[in-house]
């Protein structure tokens, strides 16, 4: 088994969540040329997984059933590990990053000089698409790719706005790369997959539970140098992105709205908390000057 194989099977076990995954990417970081030596028991020891649980997990690691479910995936996904050269360096360097990406479509647009993460509610108004309407046909023109979560509101105007412009776009999802939430975004999946690029961590036939969403937008937030919050509550799971991208030490930008608007609340305190205010293309383009060439 090579080490390729050895993470796709790792992912595909139940029972170890992604910080022992991490943990044993680390391990294998630091002791090269040591897979051979990586046991189930030493497993179980490295991803910190609680002694009740140790025994399911390293019978399920070397199961038939996993081997089969490695299998299906091996002939009808294609998938990115950590170790892989075309794994994006932005998201390796970010809080957590998945070691295993299954993706649809284009992987060169990992390769895109920069992304730009887009953000916020799933409620959002006529303000999001007059704000987005007025921002991204620069930010297409002058090749930043938007990288968002499929998610009804924002994300999907985020993603129309990119390609309707031009641009190029990134989804990272929270179910298996065959299924899609919400059920109205399938079509613009459907045509991503095909044209753009579709990320995911999670195995074919997974459906998206509470958690996945957190999960996935900590990479969402690590693709990219920048995010861009355009409208959300005060509890927004838009601020939880927004956070994680601080966590990475990447930069954090929103579109200011009305003090009376819940849909502007969270967006204006980031800025109170120090996030640049957005009001035109070119406070984003201000950040990456080796792009700004029209």
């Amino acid at each position: 088994m090579n080490l390729n194989q050895f993470l796709l099977r790792l992912h595909l076990t139940p029972g170890i969540g992604i910080k022992g995954e991490y943990r044993i990417v680390q391990w294998l970081a630091e002791h090269p040329g040591q897979l051979r030596n990586l046991l189930p028991a030493k497993m179980s020891e490295i991803a910190g997984i609680l002694p009740q649980h140790r025994s399911k997990f390293e019978q399920g690691v070397i199961s038939d059933t996993v081997s089969q479910v490695l299998t299906r995936h091996q002939n009808e996904s294609q998938y990115l590990t950590f170790f892989d050269p075309e794994y994006p360096l932005m998201l390796k360097e970010s809080w957590l990053p998945p070691i295993v990406l299954f993706y649809q479509g284009n992987l060169d647009l990992l390769n895109a000089p920069q992304l730009l993460s887009i953000v916020g509610s799933r409620r959002s108004n006529a303000y999001a698409e007059t704000a987005l309407n007025t921002i991204l046909p620069k930010i297409t023109e002058n090749g930043l790719v938007v990288v968002s979560g499929l998610a009804a509101g924002v994300d999907s105007l985020s993603h129309q706005f990119a390609l309707r412009n031009h641009g190029h776009t990134i989804g990272v999802i929270a179910t298996g790369l065959n299924l899609s939430y919400p059920a109205s975004s399938q079509k613009l999946q459907q045509y991503m997959a095909q044209h753009e690029l579709v990320l995911s961590e999670y195995p074919l036939d997974a459906v998206g539970k509470r958690y996945h969403f957190v999960e996935r937008n900590r990479i969402i937030a690590g693709l990219s140098q920048a995010t861009l919050v355009v409208q959300a509550q005060e509890k927004s799971g838009s601020l939880i992105t927004a956070n994680l991208a601080l966590q990475n030490n990447r930069d954090v930008m929103a579109i200011p709205g009305r003090i009376d608007d819940p849909l502007s609340c969270g967006c204006n305190q980031l800025i109170q908390a120090g996030a640049k205010a957005v009001l035109c293309a070119e406070d984003i383009l201000d950040e990456y000057p080796s792009l700004k060439t029209k």
